[in-house]
């Protein structure tokens, strides 16, 4: 007989959150358990519970994850070589891009995006926070080569955030894709109508 191999936990959570959430997708939130998330791995839901205390605990987890994948692409962006106004663009891009491809239309995702929001509301201030220090950075690098009038990156950074909430969003992303809208065209000429305002014109 062959040894059994040991399933690493980290593993082992790992599974647990990506069955969850094709189980979320599937059956909607609010109607899978975790006996179902359970049964679909081949293991009891005791074995669950080891990992994850109950199943809003998988869906704070699965928020998490997200949000790291989101801040890991916005520092990718501030860390290129491209131009400050580029780059600013490109960020908005990729945080749109993200929840089109991950937080579909469907009702089902957006009740557990909702429940994520609001169990998670720190983790998401927190979040913010990193994306506005991220266009801040930006910000500082345009006015020191030039590209931006000697504004207050902080502030700037707010005003850019609050401004474009809609391509950030993922309840008003997941809206505006039901009403039909192009959100890249409308995202690019929201910031390069912002951008204008502090573009250096020489």
């Amino acid at each position: 007989m062959r040894p059994q191999v040991k399933t690493k936990p980290d593993d082992t959570r790992a599974r647990i959150l990506e069955t969850a959430e094709a189980l979320f997708r599937r059956l909607g939130f609010a109607k899978t358990t975790v006996a179902d998330i359970a049964t679909d791995l081949g293991m009891s839901p005791a074995n669950v519970y080891r990992f994850f205390p109950s199943k809003n605990a998988i869906v704070d987890a699965i928020c998490q994850r997200c949000l790291s994948e989101v801040e890991e692409k916005a520092w990718a962006v501030a860390r290129s070589k491209a131009p400050a106004g580029q780059r600013v663009e490109r960020l908005f891009l990729e945080i749109l891009a993200y929840h089109k491809d991950n937080l579909l239309t469907e009702k089902r995702v957006h009740d557990m995006v909702l429940v994520a929001m609001e169990q998670n509301w720190n983790a998401i201030l927190a979040h913010k926070e990193v994306v506005r220090t991220v266009i801040e950075l930006i910000l500082r690098d345009g006015i020191e080569a030039g590209e931006f009038e000697p504004i207050d990156p902080r502030e700037t950074s707010h005003a850019l955030m609050r401004s474009m909430v809609g391509f950030c969003h993922p309840v008003l992303v997941a809206e505006s894709l039901q009403d039909g809208h192009d959100l890249e065209a409308e995202a690019r000429s929201s910031v390069h109508f912002l951008l204008r305002a502090i573009t250096l014109h020489r």
